[in-house]
């Protein structure tokens, strides 16, 4: 184990011990630093950046990077201003740390309080998206959690100028602590991470299916994440048109190359024919490669597809292919639907076109996904989109936190009893004393005069 790493996470897990008690006031104006900080270094971003894409743009050529992971790399004014709004919504929220869940008198004078905490030391490892390093940041420092980052090698330079203009800005407001988020930056540190788990208590993994399945393999810290993004969206036979067009080429087209785009569509038969050649249309002007079921082969074959059209395999409807590649399948019943979905999702995020509402409900019932949509595009699952102001990630996982994670993904709760000298001894035994287990309307904070 690398002494520089030990000592910059030891640095941090200290530093998280503070920074859970600092104050709403102290942490949205750190927050401002940090938006202002943005602005005020556009340049210093983009030049970084300019350097990450150079770089990948020789190894797309080399076959050794995709170029869904450059899109996903570039930052431009757009970007950096998306960065700054997101941080700025952070500054919005209510102080979720010290927040009273549930307050119980357990008997008079003995009064139970559970309260939301911030976790700790987060570590976050991520692929190529530079924004990722703002939108954790904020959440991290509004939550109270102290933050490991490691992000893709190429995109070292964007991560490193954009960290660097972050921490200066939030260590240069007063009342917050030092060294609470450090930068790793090689390869080795991300295994060395993994290992650590007395001092780390989460791991954010983002990136590509095999990247995430890695770490959840590779650790003992809890992961939270999603290792696919195998999304789909079902036209179903009450569905109207132009609310399924334009729902299928949105979730499509809009922006290929990230985990809530749809990679298959289902398709009910009593509407294949009509649906398939107008969505079709549209699909062929956007330059989509279909890969088709036999039904739906027969439909499309013969209208002329700039890109290939293909025969689906077993394969494709476990593929997450993040680019312009979409799979097509007609079914007969919403029950085929919902049985593809599960058995080949991801529990992702899932989507039904219908004008009936029985089969939409349903449908949102029995589809096991993280985010079920009726008549709205896949790619809405999104924290920034939901209220979130920014996400850490989106989770499949069904404990702690699912679909969609914000800052309720990086709190936990603690008890804390209040009383006035109390055994247990004399709730034990023939004349024990009895449990009221009354529930209170009081917050923690009002009980402690704050």
């Amino acid at each position: 184990m690398s002494r520089n790493i030990l000592t910059r996470v030891k640095l941090a897990r200290s530093a998280s011990i503070p920074l859970a008690s600092v104050n709403s006031e102290t942490k949205n104006r750190a927050l401002d630093a940090m938006a202002s900080a943005l602005d005020s270094n556009r340049g210093k971003i983009i030049s970084a950046n300019r350097k990450d894409l150079d770089d990948a743009e020789k190894l797309v050529k080399t076959g050794r990077l995709s170029k869904a992971l450059v899109k996903r790399l570039k930052v431009d004014d757009i970007k950096i201003d998306e960065m700054i709004a997101g941080i700025r919504d952070v500054m919005k929220f209510d102080d979720p740390v010290g927040k009273t869940i549930s307050a119980l008198e357990l008997d008079t004078g003995l009064e139970l309080y559970q309260v939301s905490c911030p976790i700790g030391l987060i570590g976050v490892i991520f692929e190529s998206r530079p924004d990722v390093v703002p939108q954790i940041m904020s959440l991290c420092l509004k939550s109270g959690n102290a933050t490991i980052f490691k992000g893709g090698s190429e995109a070292a330079n964007s991560n490193r100028a954009i960290f660097d203009i972050l921490v200066k800005a939030i260590e240069g407001t007063e009342g917050m602590p030092g060294g609470a988020f450090a930068l790793m930056e090689t390869r080795e540190e991300v295994n060395e991470m993994l290992k650590l788990d007395e001092h780390i208590n989460l791991i954010i993994p983002r990136g590509s299916n095999e990247f995430v399945k890695y770490i959840q393999d590779n650790t003992r810290i809890p992961v939270l994440g999603h290792s696919a993004g195998i999304c789909h969206v079902y036209v179903d036979s009450r569905a109207d048109m132009k609310k399924a067009i334009d729902v299928c080429y949105d979730a499509k087209v809009q922006y290929p190359a990230v985990c809530n785009a749809m990679e298959t569509l289902l398709v009910h038969g009593d509407i294949a024919e009509e649906f398939l050649h107008e969505i079709g249309k549209r699909y062929n002007e956007a330059g989509v490669e279909l890969r088709c079921d036999e039904r739906s082969f027969d439909i499309l074959k013969d209208m002329g597809f700039l890109k290939a059209i293909l025969h689906a395999t077993e394969e494709d409807w476990i593929t997450e292919y993040n680019d312009l590649i979409l799979s097509i399948k007609i079914v007969d019943s919403i029950e085929e639907a919902i049985d593809h979905i599960n058995r080949y999702g991801s529990h992702h995020t899932d989507a039904i076109v219908t004008e009936d509402k029985r089969n939409a409900e349903k449908f949102t019932e029995l589809v096991d996904s993280s985010s079920v949509m009726w008549n709205a595009s896949t790619r809405f699952s999104d924290g920034y989109r939901y209220g979130k102001g920014a996400e850490v990630g989106i989770s499949t996982n069904k404990i702690h936190a699912r679909g969609p994670v914000g800052m309720e993904g990086l709190l936990i709760y603690k008890y804390v009893l209040i009383g006035e000298g109390n055994r247990v001894a004399d709730y034990v035994g023939k004349n024990a004393r009895k449990y009221t287990h009354r529930k209170l309307n009081l917050s923690f904070g009002d009980r402690m005069g704050r």
